[in-house]
């Protein structure tokens, strides 16, 4: 047993010299090649800490922004939704008042009737032009509103992304551009 041990490091003497001459045969200094794994790390940390971290972040944060817009626009889908599904009530109310109005007017005489008709049909003609302008006027506010909020939100979003890659000229006409797209 005593001499497998001899023999052992022996062999584990020989391989050293070996390695030793390997080494100094390539031209490769320990300490350099420690040194130059510290530098290395040392470099990697501060790449990680100043550069990928921040990207990180910035993206994090884009995302955010990007998912609010979403939710905004699917916000103001809906008011849209909403505003047309009030009009089409309103009118089909306009329209039984006027079958109302119609009625009464068929019941009275013949001469009652045609003048009674007559100022039926202006009556709901003149609630079906009123409850239509108003109808207009309060969906061209929302779609303004909605309009005006979804073209900041994109402005905004689009000055941030193109912020790195664009002059100030080029980012204005972008912005002139998107802007008037949204408003059409």
């Amino acid at each position: 047993m005593l001499s497998f041990l001899k023999s052992k490091s022996q062999l584990l003497k020989k391989l050293y010299l070996y390695m030793d001459k390997l080494i100094s045969a390539l031209g490769i200094d320990v300490k350099v090649l420690i040194a130059q794994l510290i530098n290395f790390a040392i470099l990697m940390g501060v790449i990680y800490y100043f550069g990928i971290r921040p990207m990180l972040k910035f993206l994090d944060e884009r995302s955010h922004k990007i998912e609010k817009g979403v939710r905004d626009a699917e916000s103001a889908s809906r008011k849209v939704l909403e505003l047309e599904n009030k009009e089409k009530e309103i009118l089909r109310e306009a329209k039984k008042e006027a079958m109302t109005l119609i009625e009464q007017a068929k019941l009275s005489g013949d001469e009652k009737r045609s003048k009674i008709v007559a100022k039926a049909k202006e009556e709901v003609a003149a609630i079906i032009m009123q409850e239509k302008d108003k109808i207009r006027a309060e969906k061209a506010e929302i779609v303004k509103e909605i309009k005006s909020e979804i073209g900041d939100l994109v402005i905004v979003a689009l000055k941030k992304v193109l912020s790195e890659g664009f002059d100030e000229k080029r980012d204005t006409k972008l912005v002139e551009t998107l802007s008037k797209q949204l408003r059409k």
